[in-house]
């Protein structure tokens, strides 16, 4: 029990840190108005903490040496739990981004610290598997249900609270893991000889790329700034990469790709990362923009996923011990696909029902695509290696995540004009197919060419036409990370029997 209990509080601890991103993400233009944030600013609310956590979580090995699993923990949750009362008392932009920096560095620990504690605390076996199970509902279930969360909140307290709700929780996590949670023991003086000289080429690198992938997509990815950042990061990473390969004591350990279950792991976490905030980005999107729904409705209706994640759960879990783990990731990766292409066919009249079986079959598939391919890639490794393996493996899914969101938004920005008009092409030539998807009466179009119209009626009209234009545009985006999940099966046939 008091293994569990440590274990149960550590996968709260790393809920409160996934959640974080959302509930945020769904009460930003609150935090616009009240903050008087320039409009072309607001992103960086986001960017900060993304950018810090990436820098972070490859450095989970480190810190874990350093502290011990318990210690590196109770720190970071400290942490966040600090920092988070720091957004909170934000009085302007720049002291949010600051907060939002130093709360996404001790975030970015807590993910892969409590799957590394699944293969350290618990033996091979039921146990482990449970484990899993826990670790995984909670990383998957904090994405789905923050935009719920975040958007209840918002309206009946105050976007403040956004931040404060972390604050008691993380007291007493902290203080439960530093009570119950004993796995390892710090390495003291031989935890910290280490190349602490990468540390700052790999923030650069890390951080770059993440404001690159958050940035391009709005300024260009040609424009002089970027270009700049990109060949920043491109040097700063060759040489980081270096030292971490010849390095006698190197701060990230990449040896770990030399295992062939890990690295083909790693190509699974990265369409994981892909289709996960993919999906999370994609829907809420089309319900909010084209079908008006407030932040709150759009959580409630994307609980379809959550439940199906909670059912999905134990079902996985009991497979896992029964069934080979390769079979379980074709399976999961294949349904995932399933639900992501499904959505590429929406039209924009669809809401609740016409969304509602895509999100079952996703929020079933994510399970069955977490659990195995986490214990096919960091069930081989000694103790002392398990923190490393699972700072990279997690790093790898939120690298999958950044970069989708970077080609998706890329996508959006290009093909929603070029939509437009060929639908309105379309429409002046009377085509009753293009009509009755955009939502204009059919019995205007018969299928020869509208004559003229008021000025009235082009402002009826253009509204529906940018909607439609944009939900062709969406649909093309779902396809694209639908076709990149679907490719990542071709790596099942190369894992081998755990």
């Amino acid at each position: 029990m008091k293994t569990w209990a440590g274990f149960v509080a550590m996968s709260v601890g790393m809920f409160m840190a996934v959640l974080d991103i959302q509930i945020v993400a769904s009460s930003l233009p609150e935090i616009q108005v009240a903050l008087q944030i320039p409009l072309d600013r607001l992103g960086w609310v986001q960017t900060a903490y993304l950018s810090a956590e990436i820098v972070a979580i490859p450095l989970t090995g480190w810190i874990t040496r350093a502290l011990s699993t318990r210690g590196a923990f109770s720190v970071c949750v400290l942490g966040f739990t600090a920092s988070s009362a720091a957004c909170a008392g934000a009085g302007g932009f720049w002291w949010l981004v600051a907060a939002r920096v130093v709360q996404g560095f001790f975030g970015g620990f807590l993910i892969p610290l409590v799957f590394s504690a699944v293969f350290l605390m618990f033996a091979e076996g039921p146990a482990r598997m449970r484990a899993t199970m826990i670790a995984g509902v909670m990383a998957m279930l904090a994405p789905t249900l923050g935009p719920a969360v975040g958007g209840f909140i918002t309206d009946r307290f105050s976007w403040h609270w956004l931040f404060l709700i972390n604050v008691p929780v993380g007291i007493v996590v902290a203080g439960v893991v530093a009570s119950l949670v004993s796995i390892d023991r710090a390495e003291g003086r031989g935890g910290g000889r280490v190349d602490f000289a990468t540390a700052p080429l790999l923030a650069v690198f890390l951080a770059g790329l993440q404001v690159v992938l958050s940035e391009a997509p709005t300024q260009g990815w040609s424009s002089p700034a970027m270009l700049a950042t990109m060949l920043l990061c491109l040097g700063s990473g060759t040489i980081a990469v270096r030292r971490c390969l010849v390095q006698p004591a190197p701060l990230v350990h990449l040896s770990a790709f030399r295992r062939r279950n890990f690295a083909l792991g790693c190509v699974f976490s990265f369409a994981l990362g892909a289709g996960l905030y993919g999906a999370t980005f994609l829907l809420p999107l089309f319900l909010g923009v084209v079908r008006h729904h407030d932040p709150l409705e759009i959580g409630l209706i994307m609980t379809v996923t959550g439940g199906a994640q909670l059912i999905a759960a134990p079902i996985a879990t009991l497979l896992e011990q029964r069934s080979d783990p390769r079979l379980l990731t074709a399976c999961g990766y294949g349904l995932l696909a399933l639900g992501l292409i499904g959505n590429g066919f929406l039209q924009p009249s669809d809401d609740f029902w016409g969304l509602a079986w895509q999100q079952a079959t996703r929020g079933m598939a994510f399970m069955f695509c977490l659990l195995p391919t986490t214990s096919l890639a960091l069930g081989g490794f000694p103790a002392a290696e398990v923190a490393n393996a699972s700072g990279l493996f997690n790093l790898m899914r939120n690298l999958g995540g950044a970069i989708g969101l970077a080609v998706i938004d890329t996508l959006i920005q290009q093909r929603v004009p070029i939509h437009i008009a060929a639908l309105v092409e379309r429409l002046q030539a009377g085509d009753p197919q293009t009509a009755q998807f955009v939502g204009l009466p059919l019995d205007q179009f018969i299928g020869k060419p509208v004559s003229p119209v008021d000025q009235a009626t082009r402002d009826l009209v253009a509204p529906l036409v940018e909607h439609a234009g944009l939900t062709l545009a969406l649909n093309e985006a779902w396809l694209l990370i639908g076709g990149v999940v679907l490719l990542s099966l071709i790596a099942g046939p190369f894992l081998r029997r755990q």
